[in-house]
């Protein structure tokens, strides 16, 4: 319902937020939500991400992309559907500036292990954490709805960051 984007947005009023989203609801509420709180530094997108990033956005344009709490597609046989897959990684690599931040998070211990298999696997990142594992939540990055959730039923949350080198 874009809470955190929202969020984000109102605790950085210099930088621009671009927020993607296919769910018409939430993408309701999140205008709502930043218009009542007079955000002028936040735009939203009703539309598929993957066709956003491939069409709309020109490459090395963004300094950071979040991905927080994808759908991880629990089914083995559904794994193949998770947004972070080898394609996606060179997708984003070729929109983040050099030095851009690639930020995921998961509440999906199968997914986070996912995640970083992936993304260790990709040319051109550097893992921004220290162990070349997962980094404590940044202070900028809001508990999400989600995260909450995670955290009632007893869930860890795993924060992946990844810098664009080439």
């Amino acid at each position: 319902m874009g809470a955190s984007l929202v969020a984000m947005a109102a605790n950085a009023p210099q930088q621009n937020f671009l927020g993607i989203e296919v769910h018409l609801p939430g993408v309701g509420a999140c205008l709502a939500t930043a218009t009542a709180s007079k955000l002028t530094n936040l735009h939203l997108i009703c539309h598929d991400a993957l066709e956003v990033l491939t069409n709309m956005l020109p490459d090395d344009s963004l300094d950071k992309l979040q991905l927080f709490f994808p759908d991880p597609w629990h089914k083995l046989r559904h794994n193949k559907r998770r947004i972070v897959q080898p394609p996606f990684v060179e997708l984003v690599k070729k929109k983040l500036k050099i030095g851009g931040i690639f930020h995921m998070a998961t509440d999906w211990q199968p997914y986070a292990k996912h995640m970083l298999a992936v993304m260790s696997a990709a040319k051109g990142y550097h893992n921004l954490s220290s162990h070349n594992d997962y980094v404590p939540r940044p202070d900028p990055r809001p508990i999400t709805k989600f995260e909450s959730r995670g955290q009632r039923l007893g869930h860890g949350v795993w924060d992946l960051m990844f810098v664009r080198q080439e």
